[in-house]
Order: structure tokens, then C-alpha cells, then sequence
């Protein structure tokens, strides 16, 4: 998956229960498959509460301020196209969309023409600029919901083969 990556970091207890569970599989891919379906949901939640994985707010878009509407979402391309990929190895959530890199870490966009960026302002009008900020508006990552939610899928994947949990997947 191209895109952003994360690793994951202070996360011990989640990924520790998430460790021990694929281990006693002999194949944890439907394990991660069913964690990132969880994953997926849970990131395209944060479009819905424009929030961070730690629960702040992101910094409100000039055209969510002009129009109305959510962050992020204009055309709801980028929540849309959140996936995830699960193999034997591991997991992988993520987006293929170009420009998610900018909005999940922030940073500048330079003008590659003399003519500079061109978009509307503020006041609607039209403006043009050599280069803009964007501030991050991290989308991906876990919080404390979901590592709640890795350790639980994992207790029931390590219980399902001993028959001790009632419908596990």
C-alpha cells in the first residue's frame, strides 16, 4: 500500500495481546484482517468527529470555514478510500490518496510555477500564493478505544481454537 506508514509505538498491551494471539495461530491473517476491518472503521470515525487519535480537535479547513461542512471531507475521497491489508506477517491500514501524507503530518506546499499556488481566500476571492501551510490533521493511528478493541479480538482468536468463546469469528 503506498501512502503513509505508521509504526506503531506505546502500545504494549494491545500489540502484546495482538503478539501472543497471532503465535498460537497457524495462520494470523484472518486475525489481522478482522482487526483491520475494525481499524478502517474506527479511522473513518475520526472524519466524522474531526478528531485525532487522542482525541483533538483538527485545526478547522479554509473550506469548511467558507462553505460548512467537515474537514477533510469535501468530497469524502479520502475517508472513502481507507483500507486495510492483512497478510501472515502483519497488518497494514492505510490510504493510497497522494495528497494524505500532507493532511495526516502537515507541512508546506511550495509552488512549482512562477504564477504560484492559485485558490480561493477567506473572503472568496481568488489568491494566489508562493507556498501555503497545512497543518496536521492526523487521521491514522490507535487510540485507546482501538487497542481496547485489538486486545479483545485477540482474546477471542486465542480462545476460539480451545472452544471458550462464544461467537468468535
Amino acid at each position: 500500500m503506498a501512502g503513509v506508514r505508521m509504526d506503531l509505538l506505546g502500545s504494549e498491551a494491545a500489540l502484546g495481546a495482538l503478539g501472543a494471539a497471532a503465535a498460537r495461530l497457524e495462520s494470523p491473517r484472518p486475525l489481522y484482517d478482522v482487526i483491520g476491518t475494525a481499524l478502517v472503521v474506527s479511522t473513518q470515525h475520526r472524519f466524522e468527529t474531526e478528531q485525532d487519535p487522542e482525541g483533538n480537535p483538527w485545526a478547522a479547513s479554509l473550506r469548511a470555514t467558507l462553505e460548512g461542512g467537515r474537514t477533510l471531507t469535501d468530497t469524502a475521497r479520502l475517508v472513502g478510500s481507507l483500507t486495510h491489508e492483512a497478510s501472515d506477517e502483519g497488518l497494514a491500514v492505510g490510504t493510497n490518496v497522494i495528497y494524505a501524507a500532507i493532511h495526516q503530518l502537515g507541512g508546506v506546499i511550495k509552488a512549482k510555477t512562477p504564477e504560484g499556488l492559485r485558490f480561493r481566500g477567506a473572503g472568496g476571492d481568488w489568491v494566489r500564493k508562493n507556498e501555503v501551510t497545512i497543518p496536521a490533521r492526523p487521521f491514522l493511528g490507535l487510540d485507546a478505544d482501538d487497542e481496547a478493541e485489538i486486545a479483545a479480538i485477540s482474546g477471542t482468536y486465542v480462545l476460539t481454537p480451545l472452544g471458550g468463546a462464544e461467537g468468535a469469528p
